[in-house]
């Protein structure tokens, strides 16, 4: 078989894994897999196919060779999808990459280096850009993960469907309330303490889920901004998709009620539902009839699971509250937003976020330094 013309020929770094879920991508893979080949710095590039029906597979033997797959028997969706495959494998560092992510020369090293000098943190991402608009914010992790006091995510450099242009605005490093699955790098060791993503949301929020557990169990969640990625977007469920829109509103209750705080969580709750319920109603006004019926199909499913959703609650104590956990907004970004027409991040006049005392992760489980 050839070799490679892709692979990297160093070995800087070959305690990472950088793992893309595959599922009839082959596409994808054929045009943003160079980039990650050539520009990864000797880390492992495994792709985890999803039970492909086009010759993605075929692909990844016949171009590059150099890249391990692990194949799925059936489409096990991104949580499941993930969770088997990084059983298998032993690394310092995983990086959950999606398949129509363009990486830069230099991206991985950041990341890395953020996780060997803080022991404490648990995951990180860089800047996403648009592939389509290189100047603009990319939607699902921006400049970094936020959340209100509701539960509602956004990010620096994108509110709402509000992008914001990169002008080196966002090219710290913070702490942040969670960091984008579309390019996230996990600490192994975290990963695993914590179980991994959960299965029960198949797709969407999930990393979010997963970044808000890091919190409450004693871990951090950081942005790197001096690391660069581009990403499409979209390549799964496009967001007119009410499939989208029913695994977001539903994931949306199951994400607070999971994580939020006893204290907080009843009024924080009902507050969600009636924003919820207006959301649909203006879906309905503009003629989105299916995405209207997704939402209440997302409730109905909600509360159809709680007992599960309340054991999974119980298993993830104890729960930080708003004012305890970086990145999040004290207020409502639905009415900052709609109601009063804050359109850019530095516009909620959020204060800096600041790293936990080292105090705050005495109980996080030893991290091992071998190198594998």
């Amino acid at each position: 078989m050839a070799s490679d013309p892709f692979a990297s020929p160093t070995l800087s770094l070959p305690h990472v894994a950088v793992v893309i879920l595959n599922w009839n991508g082959r596409e994808l893979l054929r045009t943003f897999l160079p980039t990650v080949l050539a520009h990864s710095d000797g880390a492992r590039v495994v792709v985890v196919d999803n039970a492909s029906t086009d010759d993605s597979v075929e692909l990844l033997g016949g171009f590059f060779p150099s890249v391990e797959v692990i194949q799925h028997p059936e489409n096990l969706g991104f949580c499941a999808g993930y969770n088997q495959a990084l059983t298998q494998l032993d690394a310092t560092y995983y990086v959950l990459l999606n398949s129509d992510v363009a990486v830069t020369p230099g991206w991985l090293q950041p990341l890395v280096a953020l996780l060997d000098r803080q022991p404490a943190v648990a995951a990180c991402q860089p800047k996403l850009l648009a592939h389509a608009a290189p100047t603009q914010f990319e939607y699902a992790g921006a400049g970094g993960g936020y959340l209100d006091r509701l539960g509602y995510p956004f990010c620096r450099g994108r509110l709402f469907e509000t992008l914001e242009t990169d002008h080196g605005q966002y090219n710290d490093a913070r702490p942040v309330a969670w960091a984008s699955g579309a390019c996230m790098v996990v600490r192994a060791s975290a990963w695993h303490a914590l179980g991994g993503l959960e299965t029960a949301f198949f797709a969407h929020m999930e990393e979010i889920d997963l970044c808000w557990r890091f919190w409450n169990a004693g871990y951090e969640v950081w942005y790197e901004g001096s690391s660069t990625v581009y990403h499409v977007g979209g390549g799964t469920l496009h967001k007119s998709n009410p499939r989208k829109t029913y695994l977001n509103f539903r994931n949306g209750l199951a994400l607070l009620y999971k994580n939020a705080p006893q204290s907080e969580l009843g009024g924080i709750f009902i507050q969600r539902i009636g924003l919820d319920w207006i959301a649909a109603l203006r879906m309905l006004a503009q003629g989105a009839f299916a995405d209207a019926r997704a939402v209440l199909r997302a409730h109905r499913d909600f509360f159809k699971n709680r007992t599960y959703w309340r054991q999974q609650r119980m298993a993830a104590r104890p729960h930080l509250r708003v004012s305890e956990r970086p990145g999040v907004y004290a207020r409502s970004l639905v009415w900052a937003y709609f109601g009063l027409g804050k359109r850019t991040f530095t516009d909620l006049q959020i204060p800096d976020g600041a790293p936990l005392p080292p105090q705050r992760a005495a109980h996080v489980h030893p991290e091992s330094q071998r190198k594998v």
